[in-house]
């Protein structure tokens, strides 16, 4: 039989404890694992604007954009990722995942190199392969690293694009933009920068990382709308030259059905509200520098995300399902998504003080009774 295969692969995947399943998070549960940092998701004014999009525009789109699936709001949501990431103009995809996926390949090709810092995200992993250059991974943050490869490689490439996360979505870590930007001033490279955890987070206005490290040079900035902003979808902010040959030669844009008109409405209204209310912002860097002095951290380099590395597997699926227990999701992290095994906790502006209390009792708790368990 053809598929007698599957069988194999999914023991395989059991005993190296590797396989997934999903799992409903009861609504009375403290939601630990949510990239929702400021609380829009649940807003009711996103609710509502998604709502008046679906009673105006339908339920979806029905085709690309370039075809019948372009509607007004799509413009006017890239006019407001433009004015927020402070760009010429903005694209927006049905993913950030698809931008990523898509952009990679249209900036550069087989006669091109790649300089990606080891622990990007998937989708920019891919997008690199997608592209068929030569890729070189520097060291996680190490701005050395990658100065050394480019003194070593660069000369024998046409076009080179230097790739990475603002904010690592496993670590919470977050990568010296002003370092990598100077280093492709000197060496005549693209910078292509993924703000999925950084905008609305970052900056004195939410634009992201980018916003926070003073860069005012021209390059490429691409997101999400999932997070903090609230809805769905994707976006590469960037030049009014690099927005309009985006569009005739990002296959995921060209060939996929345009954003859907309440995903659309949603983000709009998020990207309003990271504007006008900064107190969300505010209230989340609370619980944020709640939880490091907590941990006795530095404030330096701080995220949402808070990384909590374990021994092995079986002790990390035990302490997720410890705080199953006590009602809290803190989602377990497991090779080959991570190298090596962690608890991921993200803190938004809905967690309380008590609340962030509550889950570093349960693990100072874990800790004492336990060995290994960093």
């Amino acid at each position: 039989m053809p598929y007698n295969w599957v069988d194999h692969d999914l023991l395989v995947l059991e005993k190296a404890n590797w396989l997934r399943t999903v799992r409903q998070i009861p609504p009375e549960f403290v939601n630990f694992g949510s990239n929702d940092y400021l609380g829009l998701a649940e807003d009711d004014r996103l609710k509502n604007a998604s709502i008046d999009a679906i009673k105006k525009y339908g339920t979806g789109t029905t085709g690309s954009r370039l075809l019948s699936g372009h509607r007004d709001l799509h413009e006017e949501l890239e006019n407001k990722i433009a004015r927020l990431k402070q760009t010429e103009d903005a694209l927006v995809f049905s993913s950030g995942y698809l931008a990523n996926l898509g952009t990679i390949p249209a900036l550069v090709g087989k006669r091109d190199l790649i300089l990606a810092d080891q622990y990007n995200h998937s989708c920019l992993v891919n997008g690199c392969r997608l592209s068929g250059a030569t890729i070189k991974e520097f060291r996680h943050l190490d701005w050395q690293d990658l100065e050394f490869i480019l003194q070593e490689y660069r000369s024998g490439f046409q076009r080179c694009l230097i790739v990475t996360n603002s904010v690592f979505s496993m670590t919470g870590d977050v990568a010296p933009l002003k370092e990598i930007v100077a280093l492709s001033d000197r060496f005549g490279a693209m910078v292509m920068v993924d703000e999925a955890h950084g905008t609305g987070v970052f900056g004195e206005n939410g634009s992201g990382l980018v916003e926070m490290a003073g860069i005012d040079q021209p390059i490429v900035q691409v997101g999400t709308l999932s997070k903090a902003i609230g809805s769905l979808g994707g976006f590469v902010a960037g030049s009014t030259k690099l927005v309009k040959y985006l569009r005739s030669r990002v296959s995921t844009w060209i060939y996929t059905t345009a954003l859907s008109p309440a995903d659309t409405a949603a983000a709009i209204k998020g990207i309003e509200l990271i504007s006008s209310a900064p107190e969300l912002r505010e209230k989340l860097w609370q619980n944020i520098r709640h939880l490091a002095n907590l941990q006795k951290q530095s404030e330096l380099g701080l995220s949402p995300i808070f990384s909590i590395g374990m021994p092995d597997i079986p002790s990390t699926l035990a302490l997720a399902e410890k705080f199953w227990q006590n009602s809290i999701y803190a989602p377990a992290i497991r090779p080959p998504t991570v190298p090596t095994p962690k608890i991921r906790i993200s803190l938004t502006a809905k967690h309380s003080l008590d609340q962030i209390d509550r889950i570093w009792e349960i693990i100072k708790t874990i800790r004492s009774d336990s060995t290994g368990v960093g």
